[in-house]
C-alpha cells in the first residue's frame, strides 16, 4: 500500500513540474526525534516558498514535527517570498524556513548586509522579533546565496572567473537569464548591476534580459539561451549541468543562512520545537542541501520523500 501511495504521488508531481502534492506525509517511526508530550496534538501550520530547496526544507519540518507528535498542517509551496512571509505575519501559518539575508533586506528593509554570519543572524533575529513577533532559531551552515552562473565554454571563451569579468563580454552579447522575483530586488539582479558599477539600459540592455521561472532557468543557461544567469549557490542543477559560478569579488551578495522562523506565540508555548530543529539545522551544510536539491531537480525525486529519506539517514526518524 505504501508503494502504491508513493507511486500515485510521483505521478502527481510529474504532472506539475517541481510542485509536490500538497499534504502527503509518509509514515515514519521515532528515531532520535521522539513524540513529545507537550507537543502531541498541537496544531502547527508549516509553510514554504515554491522553489525546490524551500520545498525540501519545508518537508523536513513537516516530517520532523509529525514525528514529534504535532498535528501538522502542510501549507508548503506558496508562490513568492513575500506571500509565504505574509502568511506567517498574518497568523495564517506558524512556521517556515527563511534566509537571514532575505529577512534583513527584503522584509526588514535594511540596505546594508552584515558580512559576519553570526552577527547577521543576531541582527535579523532581534529586529524581526521586536517589529513583527517572529522568532528565529539558530541558522544552518548552508548559505543559499546568489551568484552569476555560466557554461564552462562561455567562461573559457571570455576568461570569466569573477562577476567583474562580465564586462569582458561585449554589451550586445551580454545576455542574462533571470527569474522573475530576483530581477528587481535590491539584493538581486538590478542591485547586483549597481553594486558592480553597471547601468541597466546601457551596460546591460533591457532587451538582453530573459525573465523566466527558476524551473527552467538553469537549463536555459546550459542550453545557450543566454550567456549568463542569476543562480543560487546551493542549487543541485549546477553540477549536473556543469555550470560555473563566478566569484563575487565585490562581496555584494548578502549571506543567506537558512533558519527556522515561527510566530512568537508558538515559540513561547512550545520551546521544545527549538530542540527538535537544533540538530537538524547543524547538519544542513551547502554540500548536503545541494545534494538534496539535486535528488529533486536532477533525479526527479519527490521533496517529501527526499526529506524523509535524509531524516532517516541521519537517524532522526526510522
Amino acid at each position: 500500500m505504501r508503494v502504491l501511495v508513493a507511486s500515485l504521488l510521483l505521478a502527481a508531481v510529474a504532472g506539475c513540474g517541481l510542485r509536490p502534492a500538497s499534504s502527503f506525509v509518509p509514515p515514519v517511526e521515532p528515531g532520535s526525534i521522539k513524540p513529545l508530550p507537550a507537543l502531541v496534538g498541537t496544531q502547527v501550520r508549516v509553510t514554504s516558498k515554491e522553489f525546490t530547496e524551500q520545498l525540501v526544507l519545508g518537508k523536513i519540518a513537516v516530517v520532523a514535527l509529525t514525528a514529534a507528535g504535532a498535528d501538522v498542517i502542510d501549507q508548503t509551496n506558496v508562490q513568492g517570498s513575500v506571500n509565504a512571509r505574509a502568511s506567517l505575519i498574518r497568523g495564517d501559518a506558524d512556521l517556515m524556513w527563511e534566509y537571514t539575508g532575505t529577512g534583513w533586506i527584503t522584509y526588514l528593509g535594511q540596505s546594508t548586509p552584515i558580512p559576519d554570519p553570526i552577527k547577521q543572524y543576531e541582527a535579523v533575529r532581534d529586529l524581526d522579533l521586536r517589529r513583527n513577533g517572529i522568532v528565529w532559531l539558530p541558522p544552518a551552515p548552508l548559505n543559499n546565496s546568489y551568484s552569476i552562473g555560466t557554461t564552462r565554454a562561455t567562461a573559457e571563451k571570455w576568461g570569466l572567473k569573477t562577476i567583474s569579468d562580465m564586462t569582458k563580454i561585449p554589451v550586445a552579447q551580454r545576455t542574462y537569464c533571470v527569474d522573475q522575483e530576483t530581477f528587481g530586488r535590491d539584493d538581486g539582479f538590478l542591485g547586483m548591476l549597481k553594486g558592480y558599477g553597471l547601468t541597466y539600459g546601457k551596460d546591460v540592455l533591457a532587451s538582453n534580459i530573459r525573465r523566466m521561472s527558476t524551473g527552467v532557468l538553469y537549463s536555459a543557461i546550459a542550453g545557450g539561451q543566454c550567456a549568463m544567469g542569476m543562480v543560487t549557490t546551493t542549487d543541485g542543477r549546477l553540477a549536473a549541468l556543469d555550470l560555473v559560478l563566478l566569484e563575487d569579488d565585490r562581496k555584494f551578495f548578502p549571506l543567506y543562512n537558512a533558519a527556522v522562523t515561527m510566530r512568537r506565540q508558538l515559540a513561547d508555548a512550545h520551546p521544545e520545537i527549538a530542540k527538535i530543529f537544533a540538530p537538524i539545522s547543524a547538519k544542513l551544510t551547502d554540500d548536503v542541501i545541494r545534494g538534496l536539491n539535486a535528488k529533486v531537480d536532477v533525479d526527479g525525486g519527490v521533496p517529501v520523500l527526499v526529506a524523509r529519506d535524509w531524516l532517516r539517514s541521519q537517524g532522526f526518524v526510522r
